[in-house]
C-alpha cells in the first residue's frame, strides 16, 4: 500500500502522456507526484515540510536527463499513519511508485523512543486499517535535540542505503526545524536566502 498514490500518479501520466506531444506534464496524486520531461525540458518545484507553517524549505529543478520522473513527501502529519516522527520525507526518485514507497520506508525510519512520542495501534484509529495493531505515530511533543539528531540520523541512513541501491535520487528529511540532505546535490538542495 505504500506506493499506490505514486502508482496511480504514474499511470494516470501515462494516459496523459499518451500519443500527444508534451514538453512538460507532471500529475500530483495528493503530493505523490509523476513527471514527464521532454528533451530540453525543466521543472522548478519547492518543496514545504510542513503544511501548517508553509514555507519553501528546499527547491529542485528537474531536468529531462536527470533520472527524477517522481516526487513523494511522508511524514507522521500526512495524511497516511507512520510509524516514525518526521515532520516531512520528500524524495525524488525514477517515478513516483518508487518515491511513495521510499518516502514512507524513510520516514518511518525517522524515528527514537520518547515519552514525548505518542503512539497508538493503527485499529484504534481506523478499524480498517491494514496495519492492525502496530503502533503508529498520533503526536510528537518537545524533544531534546540529540533525540531529533538521532531519529534524522536513522532516516538518513535508511535513505543513503535506498539511493545507493539506486531506489531514489535524492531525499530532504525533517524533524523539528532540522534537516537532512541525502543524494544528488543537484537534485535537491536549500533555496538561497
Amino acid at each position: 500500500m505504500a506506493a499506490v498514490a505514486g502508482a496511480v500518479a504514474d499511470e494516470m501520466l501515462a494516459a496523459l502522456t499518451a500519443a500527444r506531444s508534451l514538453e512538460t506534464a507532471y500529475v500530483n496524486n495528493g503530493g505523490d507526484i509523476a513527471v514527464h520531461l521532454a528533451p530540453g525540458a525543466a521543472l522548478d518545484l519547492g518543496v514545504v515540510a510542513r503544511l501548517d507553517s508553509p514555507a519553501i524549505d528546499a527547491t529542485a529543478r528537474l531536468t529531462h536527463d536527470m533520472l527524477v520522473r517522481g516526487i513523494a513527501t511522508s511524514g507522521w502529519r500526512g495524511r497516511s499513519r507512520s510509524f516514525g516522527i518526521a515532520d516531512s520525507v520528500t524524495v525524488l526518485a525514477r517515478d513516483a511508485a518508487a518515491a511513495d514507497a521510499a518516502a514512507t520506508l524513510i520516514a518511518n525510519a525517522v524515528t527514537v523512543e520518547d515519552p514525548a512520542i505518542a503512539r497508538r495501534p493503527a485499529f484504534e484509529l481506523d478499524d480498517d486499517s491494514d496495519l492492525g495493531d502496530r503502533p503508529v505515530t498520533v503526536a510528537v511533543g518537545p524533544l531534546p535535540k540529540a533525540a531529533v539528531a538521532a531519529a534524522l540520523d536513522r532516516g538518513a541512513l535508511a535513505a543513503r542505503s535506498m539511493r545507493a541501491a539506486g531506489h531514489i535520487v535524492a531525499a530532504m528529511l525533517v524533524l523539528r526545524q532540522q534537516r537532512r540532505f541525502v543524494g544528488d546535490a543537484r537534485a535537491l538542495a536549500r533555496p538561497e536566502p
